[in-house]
């Protein structure tokens, strides 16, 4: 009985990591609740933090005016040549900007990778999706979001509920792994194999 509940929750989690995609396309008539992005601040909390810092601070938005602001200096899909970013009845519903404290620690590169990663999968274990940004344009939206200079921007999580289907496949022939979209609006990314990922196994 362990060990089937032990085989049960790591399919639940290779199931949850294989829905986590980077979506971009929302329905951005249903609404993200503040309630819900603190609930996956909460989740950060419990996470690990280098050194026990805890150095980042987070700004949370879903209100129409301050989401604008945002969308606003994002850069959407660098793959994506030809689609200048999702319209207006596709935007996100809510962002979560992920700040460092740079009165606790000068650099957290690994905190801000478990933090993005716990708020990607906490949205979706609740039905929604997210994109995480690191192509920003820091100064204007710390101006646009009146930040005190002790805080930098770090990186920007857009979330809402998906309107677009992303699939995942062997990284073709032709090496490329930039991320396509079919005629059929489908979302498709390359990803290596297992093999290719694993360098090598130690032997003793």
């Amino acid at each position: 009985m362990f060990l089937r509940s032990c085989y049960t929750a790591v399919m639940e989690i290779a199931e949850l990591v294989s829905r986590s995609r980077s979506y971009r396309r929302f329905n951005a008539a249903i609404q993200i609740e503040e309630t819900t992005l603190k609930e996956l601040i909460a989740l950060v909390r419990a996470a690990p933090s280098a050194a026990n810092r805890q150095p980042l601070k987070y700004m949370l938005s879903c209100a129409p005016d301050s989401n604008r602001r945002i969308f606003e200096t994002l850069a959407w899909a660098a793959y994506l040549r030809d689609w200048p970013g999702p319209t207006p009845d596709e935007r996100p519903a809510a962002y979560i900007v992920v700040l460092l404290d740079t009165g606790l620690a000068k650099e957290a590169d690994v905190d801000v990778g478990i933090a993005a990663q716990t708020i990607l999968l906490g949205a979706t274990a609740r039905g929604l999706g997210g994109c995480m940004f690191g192509a920003v344009r820091r100064e204007e939206l710390a101006s646009r979001l009146r930040l005190p200079g002790h805080l930098t921007i770090a990186l920007v999580i857009a979330l809402g509920t998906p309107v677009e289907h992303v699939v995942m496949e062997d990284l073709p022939a032709n090496r490329s792994i930039e991320y396509y979209r079919t005629p059929d609006g489908t979302h498709h990314v390359p990803k290596r194999s297992v093999d290719e990922l694993i360098h090598s196994i130690c032997a003793g």
